[in-house]
């Protein structure tokens, strides 16, 4: 009861004060310049492009998944506001399956990789996609790669989805997601 009455007492006295001798803080005009950076996405998992989602039947925002299965042992990354994209991906490989040639199986064929954003955007009162993709990026065989980069991101940006790309080509290997094993 006590301590209702003190918090009680604290705004109203707080509200009795004479409006300048309230601490404002005015943040200013809000433009790309003066604004903090926020955290858009943060990630810890990702898909490796499997079942329908290899070749073109199924492309996610546009961009149509690799022709072969691909899996990856880890994946990790950040997306901030101001497009600030670090991904780091290890063991980003063709998968132990049947339909991939026997010397491809747990290797990466690509010196590079890519990395996409994919967002949903307005245009007047519509909605459209937009991809903004990185430059390459060494990759080793063994599928490990470290991305750095600033995108240009469009504002809005809504719903981002991040992809690894090929780096000789559109076609993603990984994408922010999981699937669980069982």
């Amino acid at each position: 009861m006590i301590k209702g009455l003190v918090c009680a007492f604290s705004i109203l006295s707080a509200a009795a004060l004479p409006s300048s001798r309230l601490p404002v803080r005015d943040p200013g005009p809000l433009s790309r310049e003066s604004h903090e950076s926020r955290n858009l996405q943060t990630f810890d998992a990702m898909y490796g492009v499997d079942g329908p989602f290899v070749g073109d039947g199924f492309p996610i925002r546009g961009i149509p998944g690799d022709e072969l299965p691909w899996e990856v042992k880890d994946a990790r990354g950040k997306l901030d506001t101001d497009g600030h994209l670090t991904i780091k991906v290890r063991g980003l490989v063709f998968k132990d399956a049947p339909e991939v040639p026997v010397e491809l199986r747990g290797k990466n064929d690509e010196a590079e990789f890519r990395a996409a954003v994919s967002c949903w955007t307005e245009e007047g009162d519509h909605v459209a996609t937009v991809n903004a993709i990185t430059h390459g990026f060494p990759a080793t065989v063994s599928g490990d790669a470290s991305i750095r980069a600033t995108l240009s991101l469009p504002n809005p940006c809504v719903a981002p989805i991040i992809m690894v790309l090929a780096g000789s080509e559109d076609k993603w290997f990984a994408v922010t997601g999981f699937e669980s094993e069982e």
